[in-house]
């Protein structure tokens, strides 16, 4: 993935944690915090409530929650966030390798989050 466009960073450790971010690309629309996981299953996103209770959103891959994993991209992309000091968007991304995806669609977005598989995330790969 790496290039002239594109920087990577691997296995960074989060200060005053034992947490780390697996993958940091950086490129020209911005910084993409990537966390990889080898999960087997149907990645899915199940959302409940909405008009009468509020709206939650979970994300499953085949029968397990995996909605843990979005709160923690989304700190990881905090500590980004805060330690370059604003000015330069990070987005994060969840990438399920050897996951269950479907021919066409698959890919989805929840809070602020983007699911995906490698070749989607990168067509390279």
């Amino acid at each position: 993935m790496a290039s002239d466009r594109v920087r990577v960073l691997h296995d960074r450790r989060v200060p005053g944690s034992r947490a780390n971010i697996d993958h940091l690309a950086v490129t020209r629309t911005g910084i993409y915090v990537i966390d990889a996981k080898r999960y087997a299953g149907h990645p899915r996103l199940k959302v409940q409530g909405g008009l009468l209770r509020p709206r939650t959103e979970k994300l499953f891959v085949g029968n397990r929650d995996c909605t843990k994993l979005v709160d923690s991209i989304l700190k990881q992309r905090t500590v980004v966030t805060e330690a370059i000091g604003g000015g330069v968007p990070v987005h994060g991304v969840m990438c399920f390798i050897e996951a269950d995806w479907p021919l066409i669609g698959g890919a989805f977005t929840t809070r602020g989050v983007s699911v995906m598989w490698p070749k989607k995330m990168y067509p390279g790969a």
